[in-house]
């Protein structure tokens, strides 16, 4: 964590930590969530990979760090390269303006945070 802001990995292992309790209390509702979220992401006419690509650029779009995190750690895992999630960002910038080149930024900052904890592993 730096200063008090957490890393991108500390993101996903809090929201992971604290959805585990919704589930605890709700698990049709959870389970009908990942149900969607899994059937969402598989390969149909769009790859696994382009699907995380979309997830991301509409993280991106509706300013939602915890859900940069997920997205590029995701889109990373399935193989997006730097340069997609760059063009990706691009659109995002076109089409959200200052807003989106902002957190275009955060994405930045999670891949590279992403890409380093691959590395050390």
């Amino acid at each position: 964590m730096t200063g008090n802001i957490p890393s991108y990995q500390e993101r996903t292992q809090n929201i992971r930590q604290h959805t585990s309790k919704i589930h605890q209390a709700l698990p049709e509702l959870m389970k009908s969530f990942y149900g969607l979220s899994k059937t969402s992401s598989t390969t149909g006419a769009l790859d696994t990979k382009t699907k995380e690509l979309i997830a991301l650029a509409i993280a991106v779009a509706v300013r939602c760090d915890d859900c940069i995190a997920f997205h590029t750690q995701s889109a990373l895992k399935e193989g997006a390269t730097r340069a997609e999630i760059m063009e990706m960002l691009g659109v995002t910038i076109f089409m959200g303006g200052g807003p989106s080149l902002m957190y275009a930024a955060h994405v930045i900052e999670a891949m590279e945070e992403f890409q380093t904890l691959s590395t050390q592993e």
